[in-house]
């Protein structure tokens, strides 16, 4: 499954109608009402504000809601869109400003799912997988050594120099063959624990 780290806003226009599509990470489905009010304060006196979420590992938890339009032409199109970019965790909110043109139950389903698309497509996307934490410590003359081996298999997250180097370090792979390989030449080495480690897509 794909994620998103921040909120995203896009807006376009379709026959005097303005479509203001934002996107919302979500960490728990009791957001969901939280950040839609919050969308409302930051556009008021819109006619719709249509929404869709999914949430979960798989996203198993889905929501739409077609605010006052016609059935199955804003909240449903939302999802499409959200699922066919198999994204989790995350709220759509479109905001609909009516510019007077009706669009009808096919142009509202083709506008909705247009905003939430280009949105999308300027969003950029992750997976996420939980990695191992460590903290190592070795001497001096390794420094370039330990540098090179750990170029495309950790991201170095804090250095120390003091008496001896310490680097604490995420893997980017859960299997930490390298303790193997140079363990012999640390001076010590303790495992933190696992964080989440998130790669775009």
């Amino acid at each position: 499954m794909n994620y998103i780290k921040e909120k995203q806003t896009h807006q376009i226009e379709i026959n005097k109608s303005f479509f203001i599509a934002v996107l919302y990470p979500l960490s728990n489905q009791t957001e969901l009402s939280t950040l839609i009010e919050e969308t409302k304060e930051a556009y008021p006196k819109s006619n719709h504000y249509c929404s869709a979420s999914i949430f979960g590992e798989t996203g198993e938890h889905q929501t739409a809601s077609d605010d006052g339009e016609p059935s199955r032409t804003a909240g449903i199109p939302i999802l499409e869109v959200l699922k066919h970019h198999n994204v989790t965790n995350i709220l759509c909110v479109v905001v609909r400003y009516f510019g007077g043109i009706k669009l009808g139950s096919g142009g509202l389903v083709r506008a909705y799912t247009k905003a939430t698309a280009e949105v999308l497509k300027q969003t950029p996307l992750y997976t996420k997988k939980m990695v191992p934490s460590y903290k190592i410590e070795f001497g001096y003359p390794l420094i370039n050594q330990m540098d090179h081996y750990f170029e495309n298999k950790a991201e170095i997250k804090e250095k120390s120099f003091l008496t001896t180097v310490s680097y604490t370090l995420t893997l980017l792979e859960n299997k930490p063959i390298w303790i193997d390989e140079i363990a012999h030449e640390l001076i010590t080495h303790q495992k933190l624990g696992d964080e989440i480690l998130w790669i775009k897509v």
